[in-house]
C-alpha cells in the first residue's frame, strides 16, 4: 500500500495546489469555472478521443463488466435511497444523496490516474465505467428529480435527458473515437500530435480544477456528508467488488479497474446538478469535499488490494 500511496500522492498534491490557489484567491471562483470548462471541453475531450480511437467497440462493449458494474452501483444507489427515504426525505433529495454515493470523479481524476497506475489496458474498462455513469445514472437523477416534482416521465423529461447526453463532450468523444477506430484509418501525424499536446493538459488541468473548486466548498452537515462519503468510498467499491468478482464475474484485470474506479471520491458534476435543480447543493458540496480529502488514504488502499 505504501508504494501505491506514493504513486497516487502526486495526483493529490496537484489537487492540493489547486485548493491553495482557490483558497488564497489566486484563482477566483470565476477563474476556476473557466478552467473547469476549458478542461472539460478541450483537453479531456482530446484525451478521451485519443484513447477511444485506439480501442475497438468489442473492447469497450464488455457485457459482463457492464452488467457487473451496473449491478454493484445500482445496489449502493438503492441502499442510499432507502436510507434517505427512511429519514423522511423527498424523492429529489434522495436522488441527489444516491448520486453522491454512486458517481465518482472518473473523468477528471480516474482516467488519468488509472492509465498511469494500471497502464493503457485500463482505458477500455474505464470507458465502460464512464459510459455507465454518464448514460444510466446521470439520466436517472434528472428523471427522479422531475418525477418527484410531479413532472413524470413525459416528453419534456425525456427530451431533457436526451439533449443532456448529446451535448456531453465526454460521450461525444467516446463515440467519435470508437467510430474512428471502426473506420480502420490511421490518425494523421499532425492530428495525432495535436491530440497528444492538447490531451496532455487534461491531467494537470483537471486535478488543479478539482482542488480549486474544493476551495469554495465547505464541510457543512458533517453527519450526512460523512455518511455519503462512507457510502461512496467504502460501500460503492465493496458492492462493485461483490458484483464483478462473484455475482457476475468479469475478467480479473477489468474487475480490478472497475473496483478501483468505484473507490473514487464524489464527482463535481453532482454538485452542479444539485445546484442547477436547487436540491441539497450544500450536502453534495460537503460530500465532495470530505470524500476527496479522505480518498487520499482510501483510494490507495483499494488500489493496493485489487492489485
Amino acid at each position: 500500500m505504501a508504494e501505491i500511496f506514493f504513486r497516487t500522492l502526486p495526483f493529490f498534491a496537484i489537487i492540493g495546489l489547486g485548493y491553495w490557489a482557490g483558497r488564497s484567491r489566486f484563482f477566483t471562483e470565476e477563474a476556476t469555472a473557466y478552467l473547469t470548462r476549458f478542461v472539460f471541453y478541450f483537453p479531456l475531450s482530446a484525451m478521451i478521443f485519443g484513447f477511444a480511437a485506439n480501442l475497438s467497440f468489442a473492447e469497450v462493449f464488455d457485457p459482463t463488466l457492464i452488467l457487473g458494474y451496473l449491478a454493484g452501483t445500482l445496489a449502493v444507489y438503492l441502499l442510499v435511497t432507502a436510507v434517505a427515504m427512511a429519514r423522511g426525505l423527498d424523492m429529489p433529495t434522495a436522488a441527489v444523496e444516491a448520486q453522491c454515493a454512486a458517481i465518482g470523479n472518473v473523468g477528471f481524476l480516474g482516467l488519468p490516474m488509472m492509465a498511469i497506475l494500471f497502464g493503457p489496458a485500463s482505458v477500455a474498462p474505464m470507458m465502460v465505467v464512464l459510459s455507465v455513469d454518464l448514460v444510466v445514472f446521470s439520466s436517472l437523477i434528472v428523471i427522479l428529480i422531475n418525477a418527484g416534482r410531479g413532472k413524470g416521465l413525459g416528453v419534456a423529461t425525456l427530451k431533457l435527458v436526451g439533449l443532456g447526453l448529446l451535448k456531453n463532450p465526454m460521450i461525444l468523444s467516446i463515440v467519435a473515437g470508437l467510430a474512428w477506430s471502426a473506420s480502420a484509418l490511421p490518425i494523421p501525424e499532425p492530428a495525432n500530435d495535436f491530440l497528444t499536446i492538447l490531451g496532455g493538459a487534461a491531467t494537470p488541468g483537471a486535478l488543479f480544477a478539482i482542488g480549486a473548486s474544493l476551495a469554495s466548498k465547505s464541510a457543512e452537515r458533517i453527519r450526512i456528508s460523512g455518511w455519503l462519503s462512507f457510502a461512496k468510498l467504502v460501500l460503492h467499491p465493496a458492492c462493485v467488488a461483490i458484483a464483478v468478482l462473484w455475482l457476475i464475474p468479469a475478467a480479473p484485470f477489468s474487475a480490478a479497474v472497475a473496483i478501483a474506479a468505484a473507490s473514487l471520491p464524489v464527482a463535481g458534476n453532482v454538485y452542479m446538478l444539485a445546484q442547477h435543480y436547487g436540491v441539497a447543493p450544500h450536502r453534495a458540496s460537503a460530500a465532495i469535499f470530505i470524500s476527496t480529502v479522505v480518498s487520499i488514504v482510501t483510494v490507495p488502499a483499494v488500489i493496493a488490494w485489487v492489485s
